[in-house]
């Protein structure tokens, strides 16, 4: 007979896990914390994430994971994908003040967990790898029907646009100026008009 299954480990609950982590980072981020914006007791907890916290921000991190993959689908999909990247770009100096100073949980976490957690850090790693190879390959077909002018190697291209994702995330946290952020991001963005 199979126990009864777990009404804690869905989408909604690590979504609200996922939101402490990104204001707070996996360090700061108390058991407490977690616990409380989860709504959850320690013993539910425990029973239904036996990996504890780790397992909960690795969860958090593989739903971050599977938004990108849902915005890769519709990139591929898009009469317009380089306009879409642009778009994608352009909506961090939009974002509001407390959104700014989040940052983005896989860069985040990718720094953080440079020296606490290898596996951890080698999530995010991958999940922007994926990103850039997803830019790469955008890049690439942009340039075969000469929507884009710069024939720069596009494999170097979408490494670009992974380092301007990286910086803007630091960036916005200096200057949370939709103005200024916009006019980097514009600037920065040149490079694959």
């Amino acid at each position: 007979m199979r126990g009864r299954p777990s009404a804690y480990d869905d989408q909604e609950v690590i979504q609200k896990a996922q939101e402490v982590f990104w204001t707070k980072g996996f360090t700061a981020a108390s058991l407490e914390d977690v616990l409380k914006a989860m709504g959850m007791g320690s013993g539910s907890f425990y029973n239904a994430f036996k990996g504890g916290k780790k397992e909960v921000f690795r969860k958090a991190i593989l739903q971050r994971r599977a938004a990108f993959q849902e915005f890769k689908k519709r990139l591929q999909h898009a009469e317009q994908p380089m306009e879409l990247i642009r778009d994608f770009f352009r909506s961090m100096a939009v974002a509001d003040l407390e959104t700014h100073k989040k940052g983005c949980i896989i860069v985040n976490t990718v720094v953080e967990m440079a020296s606490l957690d290898e596996a951890l850090e080698q999530e995010a790693v991958t999940v922007l790898k994926e990103v850039e190879e997803m830019y790469t390959a955008a890049i690439t077909k942009a340039q075969k029907e000469g929507t884009i002018k710069n024939q720069t190697d596009p494999v170097v291209l979408g490494r670009y646009l992974i380092t301007l994702w990286n910086g803007l995330n630091v960036t916005r946290r200096m200057y949370p100026d939709a103005k200024v952020l916009r006019q980097q991001i514009d600037m920065q963005l040149e490079i694959i008009s």
